[in-house]
């Protein structure tokens, strides 16, 4: 029970015990109120003896006072419309701040992924830049001790061709300070060194005839570090990948330092 509904409830209460009390003062006053007395008349003879009592006045009729009415108790009233339209409204209301809370929500984590998306993409932007350039770096390196490598064996009177003072058979190379030569029908060319044993062969498992010029890094061990296509005329990704694979496994004589050479190998078919 609300409030309201116990105030009206005390308000109708309050209404019907004052009507009952005036009802009971009224009523009281009305029982002890007084009569008035009668006054005696002169008799007077005028006629008849039945006509000498003279006029009497007739007595009126007491009239009864009205009861006073009484109200009921006001009943609670049932919640109207517009108390059910104030609670629907409230209800929306608030529905549709959580929505904005979320949507709100929604739009800050996207709005923090993209930003997330361009720093990553920018990082891998940077990344790829700077290995290229190291890259770009790296080949101008070996591009250079190759150009000093030439240029060294020419001064023997050999650029670093197909010939050299090994036997040709794959005996290997049998002493050669000016670090060049042949050996089974694939030529080497590593400024200072020698070659251990005999040059390794591509697998006879190829497709494609003709010339691949592989770039090798050789560290002081004398061992093959890296290897890589920088020339030739095939193109079968097969076949060069068989040439890698036997360049990397070339052995030379012993260095100070990495140094860098060519290896090249020419693919017949039968």
């Amino acid at each position: 029970m609300t409030k309201k509904q116990q105030r009206h409830i005390i308000a109708s209460i309050g209404t019907i015990l004052f009507l009952l009390l005036l009802f009971l003062i009224l009523w009281y006053v009305k029982l002890t109120a007084v009569k008035p007395v009668e006054e005696e008349g002169i008799e007077i003879a005028f006629g008849e003896v039945e006509d000498a009592g003279g006029y009497m006045p007739e007595e009126s009729e007491a009239v009864p006072l009205p009861m006073p009415e009484t109200t009921a108790p006001e009943q609670p009233s049932a919640p109207s419309d517009n108390d059910l339209m104030t609670q629907e409204d409230e209800e929306a209301l608030a529905l549709r701040r959580e929505q904005e809370k979320k949507e709100r929500e929604r739009k800050q984590a996207e709005a923090l992924e993209k930003q997330r998306q361009r720093e990553e993409q920018a990082r891998l932007e940077a990344e790829r830049k700077a290995r290229e350039a190291a890259e770009a770096a790296e080949k101008a390196k070996q591009a250079e001790a190759i150009a000093k490598a030439n240029q060294f064996g020419s001064l023997f009177g050999n650029s670093g061709g197909n010939t050299g003072s090994g036997d040709g058979q794959g005996a290997g190379q049998k002493g050669n300070p000016v670090g060049h030569g042949s050996s089974g029908g694939n030529s080497w060319n590593l400024a200072g060194r020698e070659l251990k044993g005999t040059l390794p062969k591509p697998s006879n498992d190829f497709k494609q005839e003709g010339k691949v010029v592989v770039q090798i890094r050789v560290n002081a061990a004398g061992q093959v570090i890296s290897a890589t296509i920088t020339g030739g005329n095939v193109s079968d990704k097969q076949t060069q990948q068989l040439a890698l694979d036997a360049a990397r496994k070339a052995k030379f004589t012993e260095g100070d330092h990495d140094q860098i050479g060519t290896i090249t190998y020419i693919f017949k078919l039968n």
